[in-house]
């Protein structure tokens, strides 16, 4: 009775929902639940496999059709709000989450071939990786830090279980039990400064957090610096930025290598997408107070990232360490403050995709049942047995490190003009430097790579698969296009920085 007399005096009313702003998370999501039931009906036929592969490339066209749609919409009209004003799409949202689906289906596709090398069970794999991708477009086109939140934790727990997917290898295992546990700690870091900044500002959607602050003065301001700086620390875990970077070089060691491809390049596209939006839009006008945080988290990430990675041994976790260096660098764009330079973040991170994917997928085409030996030692003679895939190992390496004429190249260029002309020359000395001590250490595994093998020679002499082939070809092709034709990229980049 009390219900009814409570549901008359206030009535429930439901937000409206626009189903098409929504519709590449439900097409991830639903992918990913269609995997699930269709491992229950089949069982272990002959076709769950396929079919399940096939559920999964379903979901990313249909996601990916459906971010087309946005993209024109968005650009004509402006930013689609729904759910309530927690969901906000706009071309920066749409853009990045078309780096993630690029990330998605590669990822999909080195995943075939490694998981019928390992015998691991697919369907469960690839449910994960669409349910991991549904997070990260729904953290990108997030509007509110509760929203933001719930996502993180989306994208972020079947992380964990991918990393110790391989429950035979120890390696993986520990990789995942570490990023568990630090990735526990960042989002509990995280939700303390949702609740800091909710206290302070009354409101945790992020255009009414810009709007508060833009009207009213803050005479104690403790406590919304709080709550920015444990934001900051708890995102700066997903981009991994020193000091929050531990678990980094453990976790893409130990972790399958499709699942390593996957964190590298749609991992951090989803965690500087939700970095940029919330210090751009609820923040803005406290730049003074982050960007000199921002400062430090980049030049620490350089010189951390650049110069350990000259003294590890092993590929993966080179790799790992040069992940860091990359993520200081679009710390360096960001940091600027100015469209240019959330326009070189944007476009590093397009880049950055294609040139993790392809390095990691010919590492998973060299490697050999087991997944576990990756020193510098095991692919020595590489380039010299198997020419082409070395070739091209050694292509995405150098484009990594900046050479003229690759994606690379013009991602770090675009960085360093964007810092130039906001007159960071500090942090544009710093970036340079740490280019060219990064220059070592790719040229170190390229060295190896088209060196004789001093015994007993490792690495795999299996055919390509058609999957892994058309990752590797494709993601060289585009390395090599944005590099020697980076026009069409730099003016979608530039069509997709603002929040409109």
């Amino acid at each position: 009775m009390t219900g009814f007399v409570l549901a008359a005096i206030a009535p429930i009313t439901t937000p409206s929902v626009d189903w098409l702003g929504v519709a590449p998370v439900i097409a991830l999501g639903g992918a990913g639940v269609a995997i699930v039931l269709a491992r229950a009906l089949l069982r272990r036929s002959a076709v769950t496999t396929p079919v399940c592969v096939a559920l999964g490339i379903l979901g990313v066209v249909l996601a990916a059709i459906f971010e087309y749609r946005l993209w024109h919409l968005v650009r004509a009209d402006g930013a689609i709000t729904t759910m309530a004003g927690m969901v906000r799409v706009d071309p920066f949202g749409v853009f990045l989450s078309v780096v993630v689906l690029i990330g998605t289906i590669y990822a999909l596709f080195i995943s075939v071939a490694y998981l019928k090398r390992e015998s691991l069970d697919a369907p469960e794999y690839l449910a994960l990786v669409m349910l991991s991708a549904a997070g990260m477009v729904a953290i990108i086109t997030a509007n509110d830090l509760i929203a933001i939140f719930v996502a993180l934790e989306v994208l972020s727990i079947p992380l964990y279980v991918l990393a110790a997917f391989d429950r035979r290898r120890m390696a993986s295992q520990e990789a995942g039990l570490k990023y568990f546990v630090l990735g526990a700690f960042s989002s509990a870091v995280f939700l303390y400064g949702v609740a800091l900044t909710y206290g302070a500002t009354g409101s945790t959607s992020l255009t009414a957090i810009g709007d508060f602050l833009a009207n009213n003065t803050l005479y104690e301001q403790g406590t919304l610096l709080a709550g920015g700086a444990l934001l900051l620390a708890g995102l700066g875990f997903k981009v991994a930025a020193v000091p929050f970077h531990f678990w980094t070089p453990d976790v893409y060691e130990g972790a399958p290598t499709p699942v390593t491809a996957f964190m590298a390049a749609a991992t951090k596209a989803a965690a500087f997408a939700v970095l940029i939006r919330v210090f751009s839009i609820a923040f803005p006008l406290y730049r003074t107070d982050w960007k000199p945080a921002l400062w430090v988290l980049a030049v620490l990430t350089l010189v951390v990232g650049s110069v350990a990675a000259l003294v590890q041994t092993d590929v993966k976790r080179i790799l790992a360490y040069s992940a860091i260096a990359h993520s200081g660098y679009i710390l360096i764009g960001f940091q600027t403050g100015t469209i240019a330079g959330r326009q070189a973040a944007l476009l590093y991170l397009l880049i950055y995709t294609f040139m993790a994917i392809g390095t990691f997928a010919v590492i998973m085409l060299a490697s050999m049942t087991g997944d576990d030996r990756h020193s510098l030692d095991d692919y020595r003679g590489f380039a010299l047995q198997r020419p082409v895939l070395g070739g091209i190992l050694i292509f995405f390496l150098l484009a990594q490190a900046g050479i003229p004429l690759t994606g690379g190249f013009i991602a770090k260029l675009e960085v360093f003009s964007a810092a130039a002309q906001s007159n960071n020359y500090s942090l544009l000395v710093i970036g340079v430097l740490a280019a060219v001590v990064a220059m070592f250490f790719y040229l170190r595994i390229a060295l190896a790579l088209a060196s004789p093998a001093t015994g007993g020679e490792y690495f795999s002499d299996r055919r390509v698969d058609r999957w892994s082939g058309v990752v590797v070809a494709t993601a060289a092709l585009a390395v090599l296009a944005t590099g020697v034709t980076p026009g069409p990229f730099i003016d979608w980049a530039r069509q997709a920085v603002y929040f409109v």
